[in-house]
C-alpha cells in the first residue's frame, strides 16, 4: 500500500479537501468583476483575523516576499533599523533590511527565549530608529513573542513597528490596530491552510504615509501600487487566482469554527503535545510562558541525532516532523499543530514518535506520551 505523507511541519501545512476543491474549480479572469468581488471578500474576511480596519493587500509571493515588501516600502537607504532577533526568521527580517540599505542594528536574544521589552526600551531610549522589526511566532525556536508591549514602545518612541506574523495569523490572536502594529505580514501556507504562494500585508495609516517618502527601489513589491490597484479590487500584476479562491474557502472554515475556538484548539493541541513530551522524559525547547501554540520544539535525547530520528519516523510511518535550524540543527525536532490539525492527528503523530524513539533505542513505555496527551484532551472535553 502506498504510504501517505502526513505533514506536522510549520509550513506547508495540510490543506482541507474543501479548500483543494475550491482551487480546482475553473479559473476566472483576474481583470473581471468576479475577481474584484473575490478580492473584496478576502479583505473583509482577513481584517478580523489580523485585527485591523486598515488596508490589506495580497501579493503572489511567499511569506519572505511579503517581508521584503515591508522593508522595501518602509525604508530608504541609511534609515536606522532595530531588528529583534531570537531565531532564524528574526535573522531573515534583519537581512532583508540590510539588503535594502537599512542601517540595521540587531538586538539579540538567546534562541528559545522570548523578546525582553525592557531591553528593547533601553535601546530605543539610547537611539532613534525609524523601523522596529519583530517576529511574532518564531517557528525556528517555537517561541511566541508578546507584541503588545512592543506596540506600546513603538508608539512611545515614534518608531514604525513591522511584524512577521507569517506563521501565526489564523492560529494565534492578532490585534494589529489595538497593539500598535504598522505593517503585519503573513502567508497562505501556515495556519491559513492554503498552499504556498500568497503573502498578505496589512498596513496602518502611519505606514502608508511613511511609504510615500521611501527611496528604496521596488517594482513588483511596490505596496503603494498594490493599494492603488486595490481601490478597484485588482492587482498590479497577474495574481495566483486559484490560491485566492482557496483562501476564500479556508477563511470560511475559520469563521465556521469561530476565531476564538480556533485559537483555543491550537492552544489545546500545544498543551497536549507538551504534556506528552514530558511524559516521555523529553526536554522541551521553551518555557510554558512563551511556548508557541502552533509548533512544539523538543531536544533530542542524549546520544540520539534528531535528524536521524525524523528520517526514521518519516520513512516508516509517513509522519514528517521539522528539524532544527542554524545552531539547533540536529539537536531538536519540531512538531507542528498548525492549521488543519485536530486531536486525532496529534495522537497519531505522538504514536509514531513513540515508535520512532523505540526503534532508535530510546526507552519507551508504550503509550505513555499518548496517554498523557489523551488526559489533557479529555479534561478539555469536560469543560
Amino acid at each position: 500500500m502506498k504510504q501517505e505523507t502526513r505533514l506536522f511541519i510549520p509550513g506547508p501545512t495540510p490543506v482541507p479537501p474543501v479548500v483543494a476543491e475550491a482551487m480546482a474549480r475553473p479559473l476566472i479572469g483576474h481583470r473581471t468583476e468576479a475577481f474584484a468581488r473575490l478580492y473584496a471578500r478576502l479583505e473583509e474576511k482577513l481584517r478580523p483575523v489580523l485585527g485591523t480596519q486598515g488596508d490589506v493587500v495580497i501579493l503572489t509571493a511567499s511569506g519572505t516576499g511579503g517581508m521584503e515588501a515591508a522593508v522595501a516600502n518602509l525604508l530608504s537607504p541609511g534609515d536606522p533599523v532595530l531588528a529583534l532577533v531570537g531565531g532564524k526568521f528574526g535573522e531573515r527580517f534583519a537581512e532583508l533590511a540590510q539588503a535594502y540599505g537599512g542601517a540595521v542594528e540587531t538586538l539579540n536574544f538567546e534562541w528559545g527565549q522570548a523578546v525582553d521589552p525592557e531591553m528593547v526600551e533601553r535601546r530605543l531610549r539610547e537611539k532613534r530608529f525609524k523601523v522596529l522589526l519583530a517576529t511574532h511566532n518564531e517557528t525556528s525556536t517555537t517561541v511566541l513573542n508578546d507584541l503588545r508591549p512592543l506596540g506600546e514602545l513603538a508608539r512611545r518612541y515614534e518608531v514604525l513597528l513591522a511584524v512577521d506574523a507569517v506563521s501565526s495569523a489564523g492560529g494565534a490572536e492578532l490585534r494589529m490596530d489595538e497593539w500598535g502594529i504598522d505593517v503585519l505580514v503573513t502567508a497562505s501556507q501556515k495556519a491559513l491552510m492554503v498552499p504556498p504562494g500568497l503573502a498578505i500585508v496589512a498596513l496602518s495609516e502611519r505606514a502608508l504615509k511613511a511609504m510615500t517618502g521611501s527611496r528604496s527601489p521596488r517594482y513588483y513589491f511596490d505596496l503603494l501600487a498594490a493599494c492603488r490597484s486595490k481601490q478597484k479590487y485588482n492587482t498590479p500584476y497577474t495574481p495566483a487566482v486559484s490560491l485566492f479562491a482557496g483562501l476564500d474557502r479556508a477563511l470560511d472554515l475559520i469563521f465556521e469554527e469561530g476565531l476564538e475556538q480556533v485559537y483555543r484548539r491550537h492552544q489545546l493541541l500545544a498543551r497536549a503535545t507538551r504534556a506528552a513530551m514530558r511524559a516521555l522524559g523529553l526536554r522541551l525547547m521553551v518555557a510554558d510562558a512563551w511556548a508557541s501554540p502552533l509548533v512544539t520544539g523538543v531536544w533530542a535525547p542524549e546520544g540520539l541525532e534528531a535528524d536521524r530520528l525524523r528520517k526514521e519516523i518519516a520513512s516508516r510511518y509517513g509522519v514528517l516532523l521539522a528539524g532544527g535550524q542554524g545552531p539547533l540543527k540536529g539537536k531538536i525536532f519540531r512538531l507542528a499543530h498548525m492549521g488543519y490539525v485536530d486531536e486525532v492527528d496529534i495522537l497519531g503523530a505522538l504514536g509514531a514518535l513513540e515508535l520512532g524513539l523505540y526503534r532508535a533505542g530510546y526507552p519507551v513505555k508504550w503509550g505513555q506520551g499518548v496517554a498523557q496527551a489523551q488526559a489533557v484532551l479529555a479534561e478539555e472535553g469536560k469543560a
